[in-house]
């Protein structure tokens, strides 16, 4: 689809250049997205629709710490690895 996949046992836990080069996305659980967006409004928010309802966050790159994106892929990782 013209971005980086992350994935884990097959699974997609993030994405690089989504929507465009200066976005990611991670795939958190609903409760996890809610923290995320509260504690980092200016980074984080979740994707349009059906699938930010589902967890899907946005990430922009510009505005987030390293260290809170590292937590977060951290989180996105053991959830996925762990279905």
């Amino acid at each position: 689809m013209g971005h980086a996949d992350f994935r884990v046992r097959g699974r997609i836990f993030a994405t690089l250049g989504y929507p465009d080069r200066t976005f990611g996305v991670v795939k958190l659980t609903p409760l996890r997205q809610e923290d995320f967006v509260r504690e980092h409004p200016g980074a984080f928010s979740p994707v349009a629709g059906a699938w930010g309802e589902k967890g899907m966050t946005l990430v922009k790159l510009r505005h987030a710490k390293a260290s809170v994106v590292r937590e977060a892929l951290a989180i996105a990782w053991r959830d996925r690895a762990a279905k």
